[in-house]
């Protein structure tokens, strides 16, 4: 097992690093999806195809460079459907299919997955009906992919029989909608593979170990100016132990996701229990940092000018994206049979 990230990866961290912190801070996050942006980070990075194979025109990565990428790209709350389109890379990379992962690893295909519980059927034609409350970047996708009885089925969002209704949501780094599917037309992918669902908790802690690590940045660099009755705010312990807390929770939640992207690379007998174990800690650890961050930061962290409350929210919503963590306790008990 190798946990230490290697030069290549350094390099791809340092080259996503600079280039979202020109082209998306998190400051300009607030104002929502750019799809400027969007082409340049698949264009200049290839960020889009970085786990779609090669002999489809991707980078052919792994998981532990996957989680690199996402770990910066939560950092700066990047708005926009480059979450929406991994989870959609993940499920394909499991059921390929030749012509959207190409779409994908040039950048020119948007796309999303209908996340576990959607009901969906489909006719005898093919075509599919049914309802899906929430669609990650629904608005911004191209293409939606969704199961339907026991096969993947993949949907061109802009056809007849297809109505997006975007919806008002808790972080407005990333929007969602309601999709309703009315005998839309379908192309079936086949059968989907076991462990999509842990590959995409992998992703999903990645992106939060991201949004962990700024907002626990954001208030170690305001503690050590801010002054409050002639001392830095830094050095009362009521906010350098708070702060200590919240660096064990960082180096905890590091480890979990380095693990759980090489199980989700080298040990798929791992991954299980490795991905239940990143959603039920890191979801957690991630939302109680950014929440301490916006308490720490005082009336400033709750002004809207300020990017705490972002963090804080974008947070809260990845903390539930794929169930609460309850449920991801509940599946280790399960697989230690406890």
């Amino acid at each position: 097992m190798k946990l230490v990230p290697s030069q290549e990866q350094r390099e791809l961290r340092a080259a996503v690093r600079d280039f979202l912190a020109a082209a998306s801070p998190p400051a300009k996050a607030r104002q929502g999806h750019d799809p400027e942006v969007y082409a340049r980070l698949n264009g200049e990075l290839g960020l889009s195809g970085l786990i779609v194979p090669e002999e489809y025109g991707g980078a052919g990565a792994g998981f532990a460079e996957l989680a690199v990428a996402l770990e910066e790209t939560g950092a700066v709350l990047l708005p926009g459907p480059f979450l929406a389109t991994v989870f959609a890379a993940v499920a394909l990379t499991r059921a390929p299919d030749k012509e959207l992962l190409a779409g994908i690893a040039e950048g020119r295909v948007a796309a999303t997955l209908a996340l576990p519980g959607a009901d969906v059927t489909a006719d005898d034609t093919g075509r599919l009906s049914g309802t899906l409350p929430q669609v990650l970047s629904g608005m911004e996708a191209d293409v939606l992919l969704v199961t339907a009885g026991s096969a993947l089925h993949a949907v061109d969002l802009t056809a007849e029989g297809v109505t997006r209704t975007p919806l008002e949501t808790l972080d407005i780094t990333r929007g969602q909608a309601r999709v309703v599917l009315d005998g839309a037309p379908a192309r079936t992918l086949g059968e989907p593979a076991d462990g999509i669902a842990d590959r995409l908790a992998v992703a999903l802690a990645a992106e939060q170990l991201g949004v962990l690590r700024a907002a626990l940045d954001a208030i170690v660099g305001y503690a050590k100016i801010r002054v409050a009755f002639g001392r830095y705010i830094g050095s009362y312990q009521g906010v350098k132990h708070k702060l200590a807390d919240m660096h064990g929770k960082l180096e905890q939640a590091e480890s979990i996701v380095r693990y759980a992207a090489w199980a989700a690379d080298e040990a798929p007998d791992e991954l299980p229990g490795a991905a239940a174990l990143a959603q039920a800690y890191v979801g957690r650890a991630c939302f109680e940092v950014a929440r301490d961050s916006l308490l720490l930061h005082g009336g400033i962290g709750y002004t809207w000018e300020h990017d705490a409350h972002l963090y804080f929210k974008r947070a809260k919503t990845d903390e539930v994206l794929l169930g609460p963590p309850r449920l991801h306790r509940a599946r280790i008990a399960d697989l230690l049979e406890l």
